[in-house]
């Protein structure tokens, strides 16, 4: 299978969760591209849509290491056995989780322009991404909803590497990919059009999302 665009993945993953349609839910997107997916689905399944930023914490030294991630409202999640295998100090965390908040809260400000965040507390969190190349991301967005108190999380891609599965179903309720390859060159690869997308197409559909029909 390969995706015309961002916009005609969202709308096959969209038929895939139908049942969901009239469920106390949010669609969180992760900036950019997961924003157009879900916008898509957001749109059938009559949920709002938001962004899930989240800034990943990495090792000094070791960028893709993640020893856990942010969200916004302080969220922290800590992979302690990361921090006990590099020997790290809270210090240590501390400086890099200063840092990328600094980016997170930025991106935020940039992409929201001023609405407020949905709160997941207590509803269905479908948390959605154009594609998983390592999983680092959308395993972080996963447990940031989760720690924000979502009672059900859904993680919905279009694509992703066999290999992924594990550590995506240990965060996420439910998985939903449409095309899962045992030979994963890169997301780009499973779409016709995987142009780039800009912060003001994301906070256009913000707006779009948040505004009457």
């Amino acid at each position: 299978m390969r995706f015309i665009d961002r916009t005609d993945a969202g709308r096959r993953l969209a038929a895939r969760l139908l049942g969901l349609r009239g469920k106390d839910g949010v669609v969180y997107g992760l900036p950019r591209g997961g924003v157009v997916v879900g916008y898509e689905i957001a749109h059938l399944l009559a949920m709002p849509l938001d962004v899930v930023v989240v800034r990943k914490l990495g090792v000094p030294g070791e960028p893709e290491l993640a020893m856990g991630a942010i969200g916004e409202d302080d969220t922290v999640v800590v992979n302690t056995e990361v921090l006990r295998a590099r020997d790290l100090s809270e210090e240590t965390l501390w400086q890099v989780q200063a840092r990328e908040r600094v980016e997170l809260e930025r991106r935020l400000v940039r992409l929201r322009a001023g609405r407020p965040a949905v709160p997941p507390s207590g509803r269905l969190a479908v948390v959605v991404d154009d594609g998983v190349a390592t999983g680092a991301t959308a395993v972080a967005a996963c447990r940031v909803v989760r720690e924000r108190g979502a009672a059900r999380v859904v993680l919905a891609v279009p694509v992703a590497p066999l290999q992924c599965r594990r550590d995506l179903d240990s965060v996420a309720d439910d998985v939903i990919c449409l095309v899962e390859r045992r030979r994963f060159r890169s997301v780009g690869a499973s779409y016709a059009d995987f142009g780039e997308v800009g912060d003001e197409t994301v906070a256009e559909l913000l707006a779009k999302a948040s505004g009457p029909e």
